[in-house]
């Protein structure tokens, strides 16, 4: 099971992940992205990480923008690596970084 980070490990690792933020108890994203189909198959996309990851995060689809909020809820709901390692491969998927 994955382990709380301290508020000093969230920050530091938020450091390395640009357009990222904590809010409340979890992580936080918004992509804006060309158009509602760029935005539809980002979700897709999301959701294949997620199911290899078995982490799922709150998904919110908007015509062209994506959002995510992400905690681990197996541990009330606190901010893990788990939820890093989802954030950073989602960032991957961005446009501009390698989304497909």
């Amino acid at each position: 099971m994955p382990e709380p980070l301290s508020q000093k490990e969230i920050e530091d690792r938020l450091a390395e992940l640009p357009g990222w933020s904590l809010d409340g108890d979890r992580l936080a994203r918004s992509y804006r992205l060309g158009t509602h189909f760029a935005a539809t198959a980002m979700v897709v996309h999301i959701a294949q990480v997620q199911e290899e990851l078995n982490h799922h995060s709150d998904l919110t689809l908007g015509y062209n923008t994506v959002s995510l909020t992400v905690n681990t809820h197996s541990v009330g709901g606190a901010v893990t690596g788990l939820d890093f390692e989802l954030a950073t491969r989602v960032e991957a998927l961005a446009p501009g970084h390698g989304a497909r």
